[in-house]
């Protein structure tokens, strides 16, 4: 099972391809299962350039698969921790959600797709993170 973060999905609506884009390419394809978190949905709303683009994703991002923490508080330990640990290591996270989307994805047992140099360096920390490619 794949979780597909923000940053293939962006470059996927945005048609750039890429290695990640290729993948989810072939994921939907052949319909793999895969999912999305609560922030990724909302990463990709966000984004959207109209009210006319926002409700087209809505419609299609809605209806996938969504994956959440596994525990009230011991995600975001985690998740806090990935990031601690990445830190005391020299290893700067740009973004503590990609700390909670890699907990996620490693409470779920999740393969990650990705374009996001972040989960390469969470991966040199935590072995348990499962990334695609």
């Amino acid at each position: 099972m794949f979780l597909i973060d923000t940053s293939v999905w962006v470059d996927f609506l945005r048609n750039k391809r890429t290695v990640a884009t290729d993948h989810l390419e072939m994921i939907l394809d052949e319909k793999l299962p895969f999912g999305i978190t609560s922030v990724i949905y909302q990463e990709i709303l966000q984004g959207a350039a109209s009210e006319k683009d926002f409700k087209t994703l809505v419609s299609f991002f809605s209806t996938q698969n969504f994956f959440y923490p596994t525990s009230d508080i011991g995600s975001y330990q985690g998740a806090a921790k990935l990031y601690f640990t990445c830190r005391r290591k020299g290893i700067m996270i740009r973004s503590s959600i990609d700390c909670l989307i890699a907990q996620i994805a490693i409470d779920n047992k999740l393969t990650l797709l990705h374009s996001d140099k972040d989960y390469i360096e969470i991966k040199k920390i935590s072995p348990a993170l499962k990334l695609a490619g």
